[in-house]
């Protein structure tokens, strides 16, 4: 206690300040930090999870980049990125921008937009895989077979599988990004429109002029915090192709379906975190750039 009180007031703060901040390091050096660790060092041993770990050095990483399966999963991951985010991006502004405008049931349609995001996403998964069944179960065949349009293999086509997993992905993420859109189109003060209106200026040029440009630190979370989701896809893949994971050829299977497949079916741990630790270079390198290209200049 007497060297507490010799302290200057400074330096009581900072005391303090580190007392209360003890807990939270604490939790993420725990929580956070260990496991990243551990996670690195596993990718350099042998683990079969149950056994002792044996030390292979970089050989885990060199099985990784000779495995053509991984080689088209990272592909199938960056597809899901590419498509995902760009398409997810513009449909939530053009809904939010519009929605913003509504008066009538404004609130009721908001939480229509909201509820896909606050539901299960193996409930979703499993009513979409329905949804694209054969006929007579699936009800998108089942309508096609009804106008005269021959029925389409939604998830066992090489080609359609990805675009009909990423379509309910996007579909439950955008209720989300509307109301950020949202939030961040109400924080704009309206004076800037009445000037625009007062000048005449186009609706065109108000969008591109002032909306967009005021709007571009929501952009910039929205473009990151969707780019994470999708390049750690996982619900959606796994429940809607438990027949056959990963879809056919491995053209819908992701990086995590990857990692979970090689950790808890193959029980290769020391495989998996290799994957793992691929995985977080790519979110981390992905992240970096997004942040540099959109910041403010």
């Amino acid at each position: 206690m007497k060297l507490y009180r010799d302290l200057t007031i400074r330096q009581k703060h900072i005391v303090w300040a580190w007392a209360f901040l003890a807990l939270p390091v604490v939790f993420y050096t725990v929580i956070r930090f260990y496991p990243t660790g551990n996670a690195i060092l596993i990718s350099f041993q042998d683990w079969n999870l149950l056994g002792s770990r044996t030390w292979t050095g970089l050989d885990n990483y060199i099985k990784l980049w000779n495995d053509p399966v991984f080689w088209q999963v990272f592909r199938n991951t960056f597809v899901y990125l590419l498509l995902g985010t760009p398409v997810s991006l513009v449909l939530s502004f053009i809904i939010a921008y519009h929605l913003d405008k509504l008066r009538f049931m404004h609130g009721f349609l908001r939480m229509l937009y909201f509820l896909p995001f606050m539901t299960s996403a193996v409930a979703m998964a499993w009513v979409w895989r329905w949804f694209y069944q054969p006929v007579p179960i699936g009800l998108f065949n089942n309508f096609l077979a009804s106008i005269g349009i021959p029925q389409i293999e939604f998830l066992n086509s090489t080609t359609n599988a990805l675009p009909s997993i990423l379509a309910p992905a996007v579909w439950a993420g955008l209720g989300f990004q509307i109301i950020i859109f949202m939030a961040g189109l109400r924080a704009i003060p309206k004076s800037y429109y009445e000037a625009a209106r007062i000048d005449g200026v186009s609706t065109w040029t108000v969008l591109w002029e002032i909306t967009l440009p005021l709007l571009k630190p929501t952009i910039v979370f929205i473009v990151v915090f969707s780019s994470i989701g999708f390049l750690r896809i996982f619900d959606h893949v796994f429940n809607m192709t438990t027949n056959n994971p990963g879809g056919p050829l491995n053209s819908t299977k992701p990086l995590v379906l990857m990692i979970y497949q090689s950790a808890f079916d193959s029980f290769d741990m020391g495989y998996a975190a290799a994957q793992t630790v691929v995985l977080f270079l790519v979110l981390l390198v992905v992240s970096l750039i997004q942040l540099r290209l959109l910041r403010d200049r």
